[in-house]
């Protein structure tokens, strides 16, 4: 049976990194970076990816738009 897998994008350069997608994620996958875009904020960005489902959880809260939430079927 296939296992569905999530995949998080984030547009790190227009990423305030207010941290709503982090509380938004129930099994912790997002966090903030402690590296800096152009505009001098930390971004979001995958700290955990295997643990992703693709529930569009942060891409809903995030209040710019600059996540983006793919679902892809894996084999087991």
């Amino acid at each position: 049976m296939a296992k569905i897998q999530g995949a998080v994008t984030v547009d790190k350069e227009r990423c305030k990194g207010c941290g709503l997608c982090v509380y938004a994620c129930d099994k912790e996958v997002l966090g903030i970076s402690s590296s800096v875009n152009s505009k001098g904020y930390q971004y979001a960005y995958m700290v955990n990816p295997k643990a992703c489902i693709g529930c569009t959880n942060c891409g809903v809260i995030c209040p710019d738009g600059v996540i983006s939430v793919y679902r892809v079927k894996v084999e087991e």
